[in-house]
């Protein structure tokens, strides 16, 4: 083995929760600081997961990275689980938000009379109410802000929290000192009405992030909790999935979903690997066949020694895959995450500079602090700190109307900026649903339609459903059936007016089968023969519709400038007649790892990418993209591990989600703009001393309505 080679499986990866990481400053000292560790050769923060997986050698142990941590201001612990959900971001900040609102509107009441006139007595008894009220509420409210600053002071560095958490206890203080000595001011109210809109987007940005990382935990339900295993002896006995190791046999009856991947040792039926594959129609196994965790055994009874259980199955490796995508794309640095790196400096340097000159002028201590404290809150990030979730939550409003779900405020972000689409066939291109053809279905006499439709209702396959369906809507009524009996893998037989009739595999049986000029349409070989002793054979051909508006869609993505081509692992068959259908360049028989790969080639030549797809085989790809898309019918894993969800059967949901983050994009943008342009015009005032920190307070929220207003332009975004 080479010594490059030895290294490299020297190397161990640990997972460390972080939970006081909040924006990309955070994220680099975390990585740099990790970095630095003898024996650290990569660190890469989860922002959203609140986590950084490490990769390190045997000799450096999980302490030692939790001390490292510890030295730079971040407590960590490690992951029990690799694969367990991160603690939510948005629960710890409800409380406060709700005190900080609650206390703000009694202390603005009593405010509003001070304003109005009251004097003397009457002024002093409210301002000592407003610090009954103010003050224990500013405690718990910024308790948020006051314990992420002393962390980062405690150890020598600064973030955004800091001059947030000077600015309010200076305010506080000064606030009950005028309270005590009976001045004319006190500026309780402002104090948590900043609060209050600090609190509010950084909420708002934490229920985004928190919905960004659900996908893992969908996947890994997808396996069934446990299994029977049948013993030496013939026993059986219930294990918990966590407790199956190699060797052991599962018993899997029909319509259970597997524990473990594993080997059939006995039996013979259908399973479901839409999941893994994309494959819409089920797939014969029997006895040396290959299952895996998830999968769903469709007919009979299977035993199946077990191969791989836990962190070994094939569903735990695409869960793992979707983890580390999820890391990969969690480096991009929003706009908001930039425009912080650069806040606390400018803040901190502007209220010393204000402080210094008045005293230097000869102000007085009192004065020069008043106008310091300005300073502060004329510059809290009220209006940056909504500038994004506001505009997030707008828009998702408005595309939520449309029948687009938006899971991930920041995808809006990365969406915007897409230039290549990779769509996966079944159920995203197409509708997913298997159809028969109308011209077969037609040319059926009613007593045989009758037939078919009184065998496939006894069947869970979805053919048989399809042509329930189809026949059901036809007005066919189902035909008397005796004996009936589903044959794993073969087919539903059954007897009919003395007849022996079957809904059968093609090729199964003999006689010539009309209908075959009609399957074409057969979507890469979806058929099923409908044979009556006596009657000619009539082959049924099923077709995987491609959505209605598909041309249409693809001509608006391409007009905004996003090539679209298709990724898919169904095989090459039924992939390459859809690619015929829509113009589109395909490739077929892709597994999870070709998406991922595929993927990140087109993004290491410099493209977006967005991806559609919506199996558990799409789960990886969807992590990995720029941006995702699944379709409301796709898997709890697509879904989950999608960035945006679209209801209903238009594919024209993909450009409409372009234009409107395009759209959202050019607010934010805005948004900026303003609460910059309010900053130049607001700070210099409050530098000379023309702003007392209750104008301060007001002008700070004006700005965030400003910002809020602008906004709310965007509930037409998604038309």
């Amino acid at each position: 083995m080479s010594i490059a080679a030895e290294s490299r499986a020297a190397q161990e990866r640990t997972v460390l929760i972080v939970p006081g990481m909040h924006c990309a400053g955070c994220m680099a000292k975390v990585e740099r600081g990790l970095g630095a560790v003898a024996g650290v050769s990569a660190a890469r923060v989860n922002l959203t997961a609140r986590q950084v997986s490490v990769a390190h050698d045997a000799g450096v142990t999980t302490p030692a990275l939790v001390d490292a941590l510890a030295a730079l201001g971040f407590p960590a612990q490690p992951r029990a689980d690799e694969l367990a959900p991160p603690p939510s971001a948005v629960k710890p900040l409800l409380a406060p938000l709700g005190v900080a609102g609650f206390a703000a509107m009694n202390v603005m009441l009593l405010s509003v009379s001070i304003w109005s006139g009251a004097d003397g007595a009457t002024r002093e008894l409210f301002h000592w109410l407003s610090a009954a009220i103010g003050i224990p509420a500013i405690a718990y409210a910024g308790r948020v802000f006051f314990a992420s600053a002393w962390g980062a002071l405690k150890h020598g560095r600064t973030n955004m929290d800091v001059p947030i958490s000077i600015g309010v206890t200076l305010a506080t203080v000064l606030s009950l000192y005028e309270t005590v000595t009976g001045g004319a001011d006190a500026w309780f109210d402002g104090t948590l009405m900043l609060l209050l809109f600090l609190l509010a987007g950084r909420a708002l940005d934490a229920a985004m992030r928190d919905k960004a990382r659900a996908g893992v935990d969908a996947l890994l339900r997808q396996a069934a909790p446990g299994a029977l295993v049948v013993g030496r002896d013939a026993s059986v006995e219930w294990i918990a999935a966590h407790e199956l190791v190699p060797g052991m046999v599962m018993r899997v009856a029909a319509g259970e979903r597997l524990a473990a991947d594993g080997e059939i040792v006995s039996g013979l039926s259908r399973v479901d690997n839409s999941l893994l594959t994309g494959e819409s129609a089920p797939v014969a196994v029997g006895l040396g066949g290959t299952v895996h965790a998830g999968t769903l055994n469709l007919d009979g009874a299977i035993d199946v020694r077990v191969t791989a259980a836990g962190q070994g199955t094939t569903l735990a490796e695409i869960a793992k895959l979707m983890d580390a995508s999820g890391q990969a794309r969690s480096r991009y640095v929003r706009i908001a995450d930039r425009a912080s790196r650069l806040y606390a400096p400018a803040v901190h340097t502007l209220a010393a500079l204000s402080f210094a000159g008045w005293m230097i002028a000869g102000a007085g201590l009192h004065q020069s602090l008043v106008i310091a404290i300005a300073v502060l809150i004329i510059t809290c990030p009220c209006a940056l700190g909504l500038a994004v979730p506001v505009a997030q939550v707008v828009a998702c409003g408005a595309l939520m109307k449309r029948g687009i779900m938006v899971k991930d405020g920041s995808a809006l972000e990365r969406l915007a900026g897409v230039d290549r689409a990779l769509l996966d066939k079944t159920g995203t291109l197409t509708l997913g649903r298997p159809v028969p053809d109308p011209a077969v279905l037609d040319a059926l006499d009613g007593q045989a339609a009758g037939v078919a439709l009184a065998l496939a209702s006894h069947s869970r396959h979805p053919l048989s459903r399809a042509l329930v369906e189809a026949l059901a809507a036809r007005g066919i009524r189902a035909a008397d059936l005796a004996d009936v009996a589903e044959e794993p893998g073969l087919g539903i037989r059954g007897t009919w007016a003395g007849k022996a009739a079957a809904l059968r595999r093609p090729g199964e049986g003999s006689g010539a089968a009309i209908g075959s000029a009609a399957g074409s349409g057969a979507g890469g070989g979806m058929a099923t023969a409908l044979d009556i002793a006596g009657q000619p054979v009539w082959l049924i051909p099923f077709a995987d519709r491609v959505r209605p508006d598909a041309d249409e869609a693809l001509a608006d993505l391409a007009r905004l400038g996003v090539e679209a081509s298709i990724l898919s692992g169904d095989n090459g068959v039924a992939v390459g007649e859809v690619a015929r259908s829509t113009g589109l360049t395909a490739q077929a028989s892709a597994s999870p790892i070709d998406k991922r790969d595929a993927i990140a080639r087109l993004q290491g030549a410099g493209r977006k990418v967005l991806m559609a797809g919506d199996g558990l085989n799409d789960g990886p790809a969807l992590a990995a993209a720029d941006a995702s898309i699944a379709p409301g019918t796709a898997s709890d894993v697509g879904r989950q591990a999608a960035d945006f969800v679209f209801l209903g059967d238009s594919l024209d949901a993909l450009p409409r989600a372009v234009r409107a983050a395009r759209r959202t994009m050019a607010v934010v943008r805005e948004n900026f703009a303003l609460a910059i342009g309010y900053n130049v015009l607001a700070v210099p005032l409050a530098m000379a001393g023309k702003v007392t920190p209750l104008i301060a307070a007001a002008a700070m929220s004006l700005s965030s309505l400003i910002v809020i207003a602008n906004s709310l332009r965007l509930a037409r975004a998604a038309r």
